[in-house]
């Protein structure tokens, strides 16, 4: 049999490759052509809330809007309602992807990864805030609120465990050591306290949240240390001193 050619997917010139290759090619190509269908719809999305000021009222009319087949559409997403839920979580993901590349990361400590994630994902959040208020501020009831909100918990609370368990790790005596589900857990309601916080911000270029974030993180673990006394009364008289703004 001849062997096969690809011109001009993965560069200009025509690469000759044998049958294995062939197929292992032909499944990558389709693999990011479903990536980019997918990336397409969580952009339109957005784009037709904010646009319209409502969320799409039906797959049929969404799919139509886009020029799609709902058949595409199901590709990827069972509902309107799951891919609103995605889209926080592809927020973590970029997130994510971005401090994984940072120079260093591996070898940071618990504590360092979580500002590390918290400075990225408000810097992703910020490309996205117009759909951010519109997902989780307004007339928007508790229930809207955990859809939009519960994969990225999923996630999150699992990475914040994978932290709690290195920190553990790195404690001699069992008596210090935390529990994870119980940490992860506060994890996520910090998480929540600056997500409202960042909302309601008007410094310049948020730079009250960058204060939030550092202290309650630094609150977090000194809690995680067992040496909260200075930390959680300078993050109260921080919250004090912010109390008409973030109420």
């Amino acid at each position: 049999m001849q062997t096969p050619i690809i011109k001009g997917y993965f560069s200009d010139s025509r690469i000759r490759i044998n049958n294995k290759h062939y197929i292992f090619v032909l499944a990558l190509r389709k693999f990011n052509i479903q990536l980019i269908m997918k990336q397409k719809i969580f952009e339109y999305y957005i784009k037709s809330v904010l646009e319209n000021d409502k969320e799409p009222n039906s797959v049929y009319r969404f799919c139509k809007d886009l020029k799609i087949k709902e058949s595409e559409f199901y590709k990827h997403f069972a509902s309107l309602d799951y891919l609103k839920s995605q889209i926080f979580l592809q927020f973590y993901n970029n997130t994510n992807s971005l401090i994984q590349k940072e120079k260093g990361y591996i070898s940071k400590s618990p504590k360092e990864k979580l500002l590390s994630f918290y400075f990225t994902f408000f810097e992703v959040l910020l490309l996205n805030r117009s759909y951010v208020l519109f997902a989780l501020q307004g007339g928007k009831n508790s229930l809207d609120k955990m859809v939009a909100l519960k994969s990225l918990k999923l996630v999150f609370k699992k990475f914040a465990a994978d932290l709690i368990q290195d920190g553990n790790d790195l404690k001699k005596s069992l008596i210090n050591k935390r529990p994870e589900g119980i940490f992860s857990e506060g994890a996520w309601i910090q998480l929540m306290f600056l997500l409202k916080f960042w909302m309601d911000d008007v410094s310049p270029d948020f730079e009250k949240t960058d204060i939030a974030i550092e202290k309650s993180i630094r609150t977090v673990f000194d809690l995680f240390d067992s040496s909260p006394f200075d930390s959680v009364i300078d993050f109260g008289k921080f919250l004090w001193k912010e109390k008409f703004s973030i109420i």
